[in-house]
């Protein structure tokens, strides 16, 4: 294995786990007023989503050495792991390692006080991104950097939700359950969208020209953007038929509704995946 498939393969990871906890984290800051019989099962997938966030964020600091000179004895190198650690790189995965933490606290902890550090983690996870990558390197850096955090905030919220949403519809009643789907589906609503919107300000930002389309970075970010469009399919799916339904005790109508929250989190998978080899591996210059 080349050290750059070990190093996406343990980024991408850690992206999910990330996600997932700061995701779970700010879903209970929203909803776990109206839960019952999920609220406990919701906080521990946050809480181990987070702890193993932690530990993929060290070993992916780690592999940051390798990943500069291509060669793996290099993780022992101290005067490499140093460079590394007083670097952008090493602020941002500090700012990461900070924010699993306080989420992970945060998640041990259940009660409505601790709903506003479940906000600070999260957002603190989102700005631990603006520390390295283009933000840092393009101009306009504070549109940039506006656009990168409102965007994966959104991601992290949506992304968590959906496990939780899974956790609602199998632990709760139909009735709970629809509510929470409609309610949910509100937010997002208005919320969904503008990952769309920031995704394309922050293309036309960072992409030099239309012919950057043609190259690796452009391709893997046109993909991107189609499975968003599958996505917003299976969100209007929810939203408008699956969820009232659900909520009318339709049972089939829930059955279904898990298996279109469960394609919502695997497309959402595979769209981290490419965002961990994206950038890894390419440019948005030609």
């Amino acid at each position: 294995m080349s050290v750059d498939v070990a190093f996406i393969f343990v980024r991408a990871l850690s992206l999910i786990a990330m996600f997932q906890a700061a995701g779970v984290a700010l879903f209970l800051a929203r909803f776990e007023d109206r839960l019952r019989s999920s609220s406990r099962a919701i906080r521990q997938l946050g809480l181990w989503s987070a702890l193993l966030g932690l530990l993929l964020v060290l070993v992916h600091h780690g592999l940051e050495a390798p990943r500069m000179t291509g060669d793996f004895a290099d993780l022992w190198d101290r005067a490499l792991q140093t460079q590394v650690l007083h670097s952008s790189i090493g602020a941002a995965n500090a700012t990461r390692a900070a924010a699993l933490v306080i989420i992970a606290a945060t998640l041990a902890l259940p009660g409505t006080a601790s709903v506003p550090w479940s906000i600070v983690g999260s957002g603190l996870m989102a700005a631990a991104f603006l520390l390295t990558g283009h933000t840092t390197t393009h101009s306009p850096h504070w549109a940039l950097a506006s656009l990168l955090w409102a965007h994966l905030t959104i991601v992290m919220f949506w992304f968590g939700a959906l496990p939780s949403l899974l956790l609602v519809a199998r632990r709760e009643s139909s009735a709970l359950a629809g509510g929470v789907v409609a309610a949910f589906s509100r937010i997002a609503a208005w919320l969904v969208p503008f990952i769309a919107v920031a995704g394309a300000g922050l293309a036309l930002l960072l992409l030099p020209g239309v012919e950057a389309l043609r190259q690796p970075y452009g391709i893997i970010l046109l993909v991107k953007s189609a499975t968003f469009i599958l996505l917003m399919m299976l969100a209007a799916l929810n939203k408008w038929r699956l969820g009232p339904r659900v909520a009318t005790g339709d049972t089939r109508s829930l059955r279904i509704l898990r298996r279109s929250v469960a394609a919502e989190y695997v497309l959402i998978v595979g769209v981290l995946v490419l965002t961990a080899a994206l950038t890894t591996l390419y440019s948005p210059e030609p």
